[in-house]
């Protein structure tokens, strides 16, 4: 189970659509949404904020994309800011994308849009196997 996961991604519709799917898989203790980077990063800044286990991030964000937000809670709180796992959503095919989501320590998926119950069911037992 994922005690804790956060989404940031600036689209409404993906967000809601996040929410129902997390809540009816039953794998998510508790669910943090952020419609933009900036506000994620105001979550971490507060010293009382519950740990992160699994962020799905939307890599095109107006203001601060996910690559952005990445550099500025790597630099700010090191790789400690997430425990477990920062999984990259976009609906980009560049190759570069994905290796440049690939090059930072903490992301551990690259997955294209729309995010599927599959997907979550992937990321919660590779979480399961890396807490063994």
């Amino acid at each position: 189970m994922i005690d804790h996961l956060m989404t940031i991604d600036d689209e409404p519709i993906d967000q809601k659509l996040y929410k129902r799917m997390i809540e009816r898989s039953g794998l998510v203790g508790t669910l943090h949404q952020h419609l933009n980077a900036s506000s994620a990063l105001d979550f971490f800044s507060q010293p009382d904020h519950p740990p992160i286990d699994v962020i799905l991030l939307d890599i095109n964000m107006p203001g601060m994309n996910g690559f952005e937000f990445l550099e500025a809670a790597t630099a700010a709180y090191g790789n400690e800011f997430v425990r477990y796992a920062v999984v990259m959503l976009s609906t980009s095919t560049r190759p570069e994308d994905e290796a440049r989501a690939m090059a930072f320590d903490v992301v551990r998926e690259f997955l294209h849009k729309p995010m599927t119950l599959q997907h979550l069911q992937e990321i919660d037992q590779k979480l399961l196997q890396s807490k063994d």
